[in-house]
This record gives structure tokens, sequence and C-alpha cells, in this order.
């Protein structure tokens, strides 16, 4: 996983009680070799910590999970990507002239990203002599987090603004219409930047912003992952010290069950400008798992089916040259999401073709079971993968946090590649058959006249 696709408090916070440790976890022979220790502290807020011999480098993530999924209420999407603007506007006791001080002097990385499920932010630095400036400093930016009105207010509009450049770029429409379309009642409906009318309402939601504030940042809906060159037993304390006056909400989100699509629906997107055609195919899918096989074999059938290597990909992109692209993303979330196979068409009178040529495959898929060897090579290249995505101490973490937000459990990783290696032609095709109906798909097309 790359990076998403990251002063002193003036009073010292009140202790908090650790709950009992749990053991280093570190199965022999991981896919994820590292120790990784678990506390909670008695607000919620769980530490995960994977201390390493790399020297130096410290990388600090705070996963929130808030993303799209939390947007339930009508009128109200947009929110989670707000608090990602608004925690870079410091806070009474670090302003954000303080805070980015802070950074520049300790040579540090920066940023947060928001998607369906989680927000994160991440500081990287060096050094265990700033690892207690560091927790003291975050902690303030996520327990004293403050804006006004007025800043609301002026904030709304640039992410407005930010809504105006992401629908330039068609790739973005397409996926976002196919959204709109598939869905009728979960929150991912909607992107992580909200619908626009919503967008611009938000200048008014000034005290709904305050009540997503209290239920979503705060200890017990936060996960604290620390990687690098520390001490373990330093880092708990700190924790202890900083974050254990942070108020947990005791809010239980409840999503929207989407119903079951019994039809097939069709939209098509009309671009205002001379552009590649696009298609995307959309079928709903299994939420993440660890533990059922759904998820582990439609991921395998993604590659074997619309890998780069796939005999598809290699007609349509290399031989026939009828398309720029063609892709498979079987997006890992919490709640059911998306299946989507996706295709950049060069001619607009291919896209009938290329869909069908999508469709036969995902027929093919149900029948013909893929060749043992192929399935081999493609779950050994996940491996290398995840291998190469370890190599450094920032890599461990942002591959970490992606897991992290799904389960809360670092162990994930490792039950995760169990599971592809159990998983057998049988179980692809059967994956195949029980999703890719007719009536579970919807079709999104976009042209903007034929580009060349």
């Amino acid at each position: 996983m790359t990076k998403f696709i990251p002063l002193a408090l003036g009073v010292v916070l009140g202790l908090a009680v650790l709950a009992r440790p749990q053991p280093p976890v570190a199965p022999a022979a991981a896919v994820f070799p590292y120790n990784a220790r678990i506390e909670t502290l008695e607000n919620g807020l769980k530490i995960v910590s994977v201390p390493l011999d790399n020297p130096n480098i410290i990388s600090y993530y705070t996963i929130v999970r808030s993303g799209s999924r939390n947007e339930v209420e009508p009128g109200k999407s947009g929110f989670a990507h707000f608090f990602e603007h608004m925690m870079f506007k410091g806070t009474k006791q670090v302003p954000k002239a303080a805070y980015d001080e802070f950074l520049s002097r300790l040579g540090a990385g920066t940023n947060g990203t928001t998607t369906d499920d989680f927000t994160c932010y991440y500081v990287v630095f060096a050094g265990r002599e700033n690892l207690e400036k560091v927790v003291r400093t975050e902690a303030d930016r996520f327990i004293n987090l403050a804006y006004t009105e007025d800043m609301l207010k002026t904030e709304a509009p640039v992410i407005e603004g930010e809504y105006y450049a992401s629908a330039s770029d068609p790739d973005r429409r397409l996926f976002e219409t196919l959204r709109d379309t598939a869905y009728e009642k979960h929150s991912y409906k909607h992107t992580t930047l909200g619908f626009l009318k919503d967008i611009q309402d938000m200048p008014n939601q000034y005290e709904y912003s305050l009540l997503y504030k209290k239920r979503f940042y705060a200890p017990d809906n936060t996960i604290l992952l620390v990687a690098g060159d520390y001490d373990h037993a330093q880092l708990a304390a700190f924790v202890k010290k900083y974050y254990g006056g942070w108020q947990k909400s005791n809010y239980d989100l409840v999503t929207p069950v989407e119903p079951p699509q019994t039809q097939a629906k069709r939209s098509a997107v009309d671009w205002p400008s001379r552009t590649l055609a696009r298609l995307a195919l959309g079928y709903h899918g299994p939420a993440f798992s660890d533990t059922a096989i759904d998820k582990a074999a439609l991921d395998l059938l993604a590659e074997v089916s619309f890998g780069p290597a796939s005999p598809l990909c290699q007609k349509l992109v290399n031989v026939d040259q009828t398309c720029q692209s063609l892709s498979a993303s079987f997006a890992d979330t919490r709640d059911p999401s998306l299946l989507v196979i996706a295709a950049v068409v060069k001619n607009d009178a291919d896209l009938p073709g290329v869909e069908a040529e999508i469709l036969k495959e995902l027929e093919r898929a149900k029948t013909e079971p893929p060749p043992n060897q192929r399935l081999a090579d493609i779950k050994s290249n996940l491996k290398y993968a995840l291998a190469r995505s370890l190599e450094t101490t920032d890599g461990i973490a942002g591959t970490l946090a992606f897991t992290l937000n799904l389960t809360g459990d670092p162990g994930t990783l490792n039950r995760l590649f169990d599971l592809y290696d159990k998983v057998t032609p049988r179980d692809i095709q059967d994956a195949a058959r029980k999703y890719f109906k007719p009536s579970n798909g919807t079709v999104v097309t976009l042209t903007g006249g034929t580009a060349k």
C-alpha cells in the first residue's frame, strides 16, 4: 500500500489505566513477520505498536474510523473529508503556524487522507528523543480540535472548489455515477467528497459538524499505530499521559442495509468535451473478511480474469488495441461494496463490444476453473508485492494502517494470506456464480466524442 494514497500542552491530562496488554503477535513464517503489541486505554483508544530494528525513523499514524460510511443522515455527506481539512488548522495551545514550525524543526513528513471507511493522519520523523514531543502535540491536535462557525463557512467553499476540480476528471465522474446508480440506501452511494448539494449547504451545518466531531473524533473510534525505532514501554507511558483524558463518545454507528439488487441498472454520462470513452461494470459484492472465502476468491478472480497478464487484457489492450486500459477494483471495505471492472476505450463505437467481452469473461469464470499454475503464480505475486511494501518503516505502517481500519487487528494480514492459500479454482467459480449475475450489475458509460 502506498501512502494514503500522510508545543507543549498547557496541562497534563489525567492518566488512564491500561487494559491488560495482549502478547506480541508474530506467527512463524508469517507474511507480516513483525511483533505487534496491542494495548487499549480505558477510554477506548487502541494502541498498536510495532517496534523495529530500522534505525532512527518513526511512523506515527492516527486512524479515525470516519469516512463515507459514517455519513448516514440525508443531506449530511462530505463531513469526513471536511474534518480532514480542519485537523490541520491548529488548536489554541498549538496554532497552525506553531504546528507547522514544529514539524519543520523535526524535518517531519505529514499528511492525511479520507476513504470510504476511515481517515488517516500520519507524521513520519526521526529520533527517539522526539517521540514524547510528537505524542504530546498529536494528542493536543485531536483532543483540542476546535473551530468556529466562520471557519466552517470559510473552508466549505474550498471543499466545493475541490469537488469541481475532481469533477473535471472523467474517471472520477464515471465512478461517482456508478456508485450513485448502484446504491439505493447505503452511504457508499456517495464518494468521500460527498454530494455537491450537501457541500453547498455545509456552511449552514455548523451544529451538525460539532455532533459529527463528538461522535467520531473520539478515542473509542480511533486507533493509534506507531512503528519504528523506539521503546514500547516508553511509548505506552506517553500515550497514557497525553491521551488518557480524551473523552469517549459511546456512539454506535448503524449503517443502512443495502437491499439486494433485483434488476440490472444502466446509466450514461455525456462528457462536455472530447475524451476517450469509459466503461464501468459494478456488482454488489461482500465486505472484507479474513475468515470467509468469498472476498479472497474474488481478489484472485480479479487478477485471473482482468489483471495485466490475463488473456482478456492482453487481447483488448495489446493485440486488438481496442482499450487503453482494462482493470478490476474489488475494494476491501467494512460493509459490502462494489466489485468494479473498468475500461478506457479508444473509440465510442467499440464500447458495446468491450462490454460484451467483459461479460463473456465473467461467464467463462463461472464454468472454467483457472489453471492451477496460474493461480499459484498469482498467489506468489501477491506475497512478493506485500513483501516489497514492507521494505521501509513507513511502508510497514502504511500497509498495516489499511487492515487495522478493517478489523483493528494486526493479525489480519496473516489470516488473509492464509485464506488466499486455501482458495481453490472451485472457490473462484462459486464466487463468480454468486456475485456476477445480470440482476446484480450496474453498467455506466461515459462518452464525449471520439478522441484522437
